[in-house]
C-alpha cells in the first residue's frame, strides 16, 4: 500500500488494520503529515500544522492498541477548526486580532477527542470568526477548492473539508451556523452532517444557531466521530444527551431494506431559493434513488418561506457583540466585508432581536408540522456549485442579487429550526465541480440522518474519490 492510499483510508479501515498489526499509528501519522508538507502549501488546508503532539498521539496509540485498551480514534489522524479553542496550540480565529493568540484550555469537545486517542494535525482554516461561507481572510492566501484551484472550498469550515478530500486525516471538526458545515463539505465532495441544536456544543454564544460536528469521507466515519463528541456536559449548558449509539445507526442503514416504508420529500427550492438548473438535476437525480432503497418520494416543502431574516438578525447580533468592545485600532484589523455585517447588527434594537428568536420559534412549529408527514427532507445542499475563490460570496443567483449569507437558502433554515441535517456527495458538474445532496431529519432524529446517508452511500459510494482523478 502506497503513501497516498494509506492516507485515504477511512478511520474504521485504519482501526481495524492497527488491530491485526498491519499498519502502526506511527507509520500512519507519518504517511499524513508527509502527504500535508507535499500538497498543503497548495491547497493551504492547514493554519497551524502540530507535527510532534500528532507523533507524540500516535506513539501512545500504538502503546494502546499493544495493550489492548485502544479508545475509539486511537491512531486516527485528525483536525481542529481554528474557530474552536485549543489548549497550548494557536486559535487564531481567521482573523489578525488573534493570530498569536495561544488558549489555556480545551473546550469539551476538544478533550473528547484526545481522550479517545484521535492523533491531532492541527488547526484548519476559517474566514473571521466564520462570518461567511467562502474561505478569505487577512492572515494569508485562502484555502482552494482541492477538485479545482481557483474555486472556494466554502465556509467557515473551509480548511476542515478541503483536508478531509485531500487525504490529510480520515476525521475533522467543523462548526455550523449557517450551514459551515455543509457548505464546504457539499463543495470539497465529502460527507458533513450538522446535528441537532445541542447534542455536541449547545453554546448560548453560538447565538441559539450554532453547533459543532463530524466532516470525514465517510457516513460511519463521521457516525464513530459522533459516538465521542456528542452528550451533556455542564460547561455548555445548551447541551443535550448523545441519544443512540451513532455508528450502530450508520451500520444499520447499509443493512437492505434499511429505509423500506420510508416517506421521503424531495424539494428542488424549498419554495424560495434561487438555484442553478444543473445543480438541482444532479441533487434531484440523486434524491430519486431513495426509491431504490424503498422509500416513497414526492415534491413537497414546509410551507414556512424564507427565514434568511431570523437567521440574518441573529447572526448580525452574534456578530457585532465584538465590534463595540475594540478601539479603532482593533477594527482596522478587521475582515471588511464582517465589519459590514457587525455594524448592521449593531443598530439592531433588544426588539428586533426578541421578535426574532419570536419568530425563530413560529418557524421551527412549521418545519415540525411538516415532518409529521415526511420522516426525511432532500435537497440540493448548495444553489451552485463553488464560486471564484477571491469572492466573499456569489453576486447573484438564477439572475437574483444574493447577500454575504443569504444564497446559502438551503442550509440556514435548519440552523434555525436546529434540525439535523447532512451533505451527501451527488455528483459533479460538466466543469468537474462537487454536487451535494442535503438530507434532513426530524426534531433530534440524528440517528435517523446518519441511517439514510449511510443507505444512499451504500447505493452510491463515493469516499474513493479523489481529487485529480476523473469524476465520471
Amino acid at each position: 500500500m502506497d503513501q497516498t492510499d494509506i492516507c485515504y483510508l477511512t478511520a474504521l479501515e485504519l482501526r481495524a488494520l492497527y488491530v491485526k498489526r498491519e499498519l502502526s499509528p506511527v507509520e500512519v501519522t507519518e504517511a499524513v503529515l508527509a502527504r500535508i508538507e507535499q500538497e498543503d502549501d497548495r491547497i493551504r488546508a492547514f493554519v497551524t500544522l502540530t507535527p510532534e503532539l500528532a507523533r507524540e498521539h500516535a506513539r501512545a496509540a500504538e502503546l494502546a492498541y499493544m495493550s489492548g485498551t485502544p479508545g475509539p480514534l486511537a491512531g486516527v489522524p485528525m483536525s481542529i477548526k481554528d474557530l474552536t479553542l485549543t489548549k497550548g496550540i494557536r486559535t487564531t480565529r481567521g482573523s489578525l486580532l488573534f493570530q498569536d493568540d495561544v488558549p489555556t484550555e480545551d473546550p469539551p469537545l476538544v478533550e473528547q477527542m484526545y481522550a479517545a486517542g484521535g492523533v491531532m494535525l492541527g488547526k484548519t482554516s476559517t474566514p473571521e470568526a466564520g462570518w461567511k461561507g467562502a474561505s478569505t481572510n487577512r492572515l494569508g492566501p485562502p484555502t482552494q477548492n482541492p477538485w479545482k484551484i481557483g474555486r472556494t472550498p466554502g465556509g467557515s469550515s473551509s480548511g476542515a473539508a478541503a483536508a478531509i478530500a485531500m487525504g490529510f486525516g480520515p476525521i475533522a471538526e467543523g462548526s455550523d451556523g449557517a450551514g459551515s458545515i455543509r457548505i464546504p463539505s457539499g463543495f470539497c465532495g465529502v460527507y458533513g452532517i450538522k446535528p441537532s441544536f445541542g447534542r455536541v456544543g449547545g453554546r448560548i454564544s453560538a447565538g441559539l444557531l450554532g453547533g459543532q460536528g463530524p466532516i470525514a469521507r465517510s457516513v460511519r466515519d463521521a457516525a464513530l466521530m459522533l459516538d465521542v463528541i456528542a452528550g451533556e456536559d455542564a460547561r455548555t449548558p445548551l447541551s443535550v444527551a448523545a441519544d443512540h449509539n451513532y455508528l450502530d445507526a450508520a451500520e444499520s442503514g447499509r443493512r437492505d431494506g434499511a429505509l423500506t416504508g420510508l416517506r421521503v420529500a424531495w424539494s428542488r427550492d424549498l419554495g424560495y431559493a434561487a438555484v442553478d438548473e444543473e445543480v438541482v438535476a444532479i441533487a434531484e437525480a440523486a434524491a430519486r434513488r431513495f426509491l431504490e432503497l424503498g422509500c416513497t418520494v414526492e415534491e413537497a416543502h414546509p410551507d414556512a418561506g424564507d427565514p434568511w431574516e431570523i437567521e440574518d438578525v441573529i447572526w448580525q447580533a452574534t456578530q457585532a457583540v465584538t465590534y463595540q468592545d475594540l478601539d479603532e485600532e482593533q477594527r482596522a484589523l478587521l475582515d471588511p466585508g464582517r465589519v459590514r455585517v457587525m455594524q448592521s447588527g449593531l443598530a439592531l434594537t433588544a426588539a428586533d432581536l426578541s421578535r426574532a428568536v419570536t419568530r425563530k420559534g413560529e418557524y421551527y412549529e412549521t418545519v415540525r408540522k411538516f415532518f409529521e408527514r415526511y420522516d426525511l427532507l432532500l435537497t440540493p445542499t448548495l444553489p451552485i456549485p463553488a464560486f471564484p475563490v477571491e469572492q466573499d460570496f456569489p453576486p447573484e443567483i438564477a439572475g437574483r442579487p444574493m447577500s454575504y449569507l443569504g444564497w446559502t437558502a438551503f442550509t440556514y433554515p435548519f440552523n434555525v429550526t436546529g434540525n439535523p441535517a447532512a451533505t451527501c456527495p451527488a455528483g459533479f458538474t460538466a466543469d468537474g465541480l462537487p454536487v451535494g445532496l442535503q438530507i434532513v431529519g426530524p426534531w433530534r432524529a440524528d440517528a435517523a440522518v446518519l441511517r439514510a446517508s449511510a443507505a444512499f452511500e451504500q447505493i452510491a459510494p463515493w469516499s474513493d474519490r479523489r481529487p485529480g482523478e476523473p469524476t465520471a
